[in-house]
């Protein structure tokens, strides 16, 4: 499924740097010719740990997740709408992904350079969202950029003087009331590019080091795909376990053609169980065995985590 998420903000708040940290996790990457105008492509895998668990579990093979694309899109300036900065173009490029990630620069550092006065988040979030109210009124008839679903990254510095650690600090407290109904994540892009090349083990040394125990880039890969009205079902068995893709209320015939369209125009029925009881149960012949895996026909809505066979004419 070719749904996109562009990755917006202001020059240097770290768009950059955070598209560098998720393509580490990519399972393609595609660097158009550029010269910091076009967009760069990478399909991130998505980390899921039903997914690896039912590999395990099946002793599958191979072990295929789900994905989702992210495009960095250079930064817009006020006055994009106009043509400012080569803002139009910029602003082409957001017209054509589904959702937006929008970057937001949460720390003080007179080392970073910045194209504004003084580092406020609530006043760089709305020059973003002017602009592209702006276009949107300049091209009434193309596709709005506004309506976008949009999920805000907070990018911090390690060491640096950061918002979220001065509670009374009235631009965090602006910003938090602002995002009391949004999707947000907190990331340090700078660090995790820095551990993007590291092993696992070593990375979770590293992050102790830092005081970032979660993983900041799986957290946004999660929230980027949920954004997108996103979730995965499951196949498994020894020659593989694959995390298939479909928009959230999907049927079971819908979410077959993700496989092959005949297991959607010639859908029968569906066997499901939930990934965790499939687990529990020991094997599929004892799931069976418990009652645990259902028949769904062509009305069945599919629901995240279910582990599915499609049987079709």
């Amino acid at each position: 499924m070719a749904l996109s998420i562009g990755i917006v903000g202001l020059p240097n708040v770290g768009k950059s740097t955070l598209f560098n940290a998720l393509t580490k996790k990519s399972v393609l990457v595609a660097n158009y010719p550029f010269a910091t105008i076009d967009p760069s492509v990478g399909v991130v895998a998505v980390p899921d740990e039903r997914r690896e668990k039912l590999a395990k579990f099946s002793n599958s093979e191979k072990d295929i997740p789900a994905a989702v694309e992210f495009v960095d899109i250079a930064g817009l300036v006020r006055g994009a709408s106009d043509g400012e900065g080569l803002g139009n173009l910029f602003l082409q490029h957001i017209r054509e992904v589904d959702a937006i990630v929008h970057v937001v620069r949460i720390f003080d550092n007179a080392n970073i350079v910045s194209t504004q006065e003084a580092i406020n988040p609530m006043h760089d979030i709305e020059l973003i969202n002017t602009e592209l109210q702006l276009a949107d009124l300049g091209q009434p008839k193309a596709q709005p950029i506004a309506s976008k679903p949009v999920l805000y990254v907070l990018n911090k510095e390690s060491g640096g003087h950061n918002l979220d650690e001065n509670q009374a600090d009235q631009r965090w407290i602006a910003l938090m009331e602002y995002l009391k109904d949004k999707k947000y994540v907190i990331v340090d892009a700078n660090v995790e590019h820095e551990l993007k090349d590291l092993h696992t083990g070593d990375k979770q040394d590293f992050r102790r080091e830092y005081g970032m125990f979660e993983d900041g880039i799986d957290a946004l890969i999660k929230a980027g795909y949920d954004l997108l009205g996103l979730i995965s079902f499951f196949t498994t068995g020894k020659d593989e376990t694959r995390a298939w893709t479909i928009v959230r209320g999907s049927s079971a015939p819908k979410a077959g053609a993700a496989i092959h369209s005949d297991f959607e125009t010639k859908f029968i029925r569906a066997e499901v169980i939930n990934w965790n009881k499939l687990i529990e149960a020991g094997s599929q012949a004892g799931a069976r065995e418990l009652g645990q895996i259902r028949t769904e026909g062509k009305e069945y809505v599919v629901q995240d985590g279910d582990v599915m066979e499609f049987l079709h004419g």
